[in-house]
């Protein structure tokens, strides 16, 4: 009787665990977490051996490339990459403002290009000296004596073009690079501010071994002392404005093939400068500490 009694609880345990589940039963599974119904069970599996999607409160993020520097780790921020963008955009801005003013030399004195430009030398070659003048401002070197000095030089003959243009040219009836051109003295007041140029290409080449920058270092300074002193004629002057152009262009459009982290350098270099002495000292105790 016992077995038989046994035998009938384990048949009706048997015939519930397989029966389909109540109506209660079903709504409250189809509430629960593995919804909707077509794929409850493949869900409810994943869940089980811990797969599927993560959950929508865990964000993920890429975590920022560390870069080991002088004097510790560094990573490229938002802010950099801005700096960056616009130093570059500065360089495009004065090579383009340049090509357009030089290429009235290039061009036959009578066509309409020619006019065209000459009436707007003076508007091309601002735009070109502010493109030259935030390019400078942003440009990150180590040294920052070498930086106040590009940046002073870009300032004298942003001052020297302007007084240039006010006092001899417009009183003259004729714009700044037209005055500059018949009258090669006035290349001391305008002088400084292709000096600055200069600065900032001898550093690109420096830098990055840049075979049009170290050719533009000693085309530019070229150009403007022979014009100076007129040793030069007419041909050779073209010959040098020509490969002058031509080095510019490929110059800043090689700019934007380089990584960002270039224009950059080494971050934590600058991080160092800007600290006060007592800290400076205090991280190089470190430093040497931990070498």
């Amino acid at each position: 009787m016992n077995s038989v009694t046994a035998s009938a609880s384990a048949y009706i345990s048997l015939s519930l665990s397989i029966s389909p589940p109540t109506r209660k039963a079903r709504s409250k599974f189809q509430l629960g977490k593995c919804k909707p119904l077509i794929s409850s069970n493949f869900d409810c599996k994943c869940r089980a051996l811990g797969e599927g999607s993560q959950p929508e409160t865990q964000s993920q993020t890429i975590q920022p490339t560390i870069y080991q520097g002088v004097y510790g780790p560094w990573t490229i921020e938002d802010s950099d990459i801005r700096e960056v963008i616009l130093y570059r955009s500065g360089l495009v801005t004065a090579a383009a403002s340049f090509v357009l003013a030089s290429s009235a030399a290039l061009l036959p004195n009578d066509s309409v290009m020619s006019n065209l430009i000459e009436k707007n030398l003076d508007l091309f070659y601002a735009i070109g000296s502010c493109g030259l003048g935030l390019s400078l401002f942003l440009i990150h070197i180590y040294v920052t004596e070498i930086k106040r000095s590009l940046q002073a030089l870009w300032f004298l003959g942003a001052i020297g073009s302007l007084a240039t243009y006010s006092t001899l040219a417009h009183p003259a009836g004729m714009n700044l690079v037209q005055y500059v051109i018949e009258n090669p003295i006035a290349v001391w007041f305008v002088g400084p501010l292709f000096a600055s140029l200069t600065g900032l290409v001898f550093k690109e080449g420096l830098c990055y071994g840049k075979l049009e920058a170290g050719l533009l270092t000693f085309v530019i300074p070229s150009l403007l002392l022979g014009h100076l002193t007129g040793i030069m004629d007419d041909g050779v002057k073209i010959t040098l404005l020509s490969t002058w152009l031509a080095l510019f262009v490929v110059f800043a459009g090689r700019k934007f093939t380089q990584p960002i982290k270039d224009d950059i350098g080494d971050k934590s270099v600058f991080i160092f400068n800007d600290l006060p002495e007592e800290e400076k000292a205090d991280l190089i105790k470190r430093l040497e500490q931990q070498q």
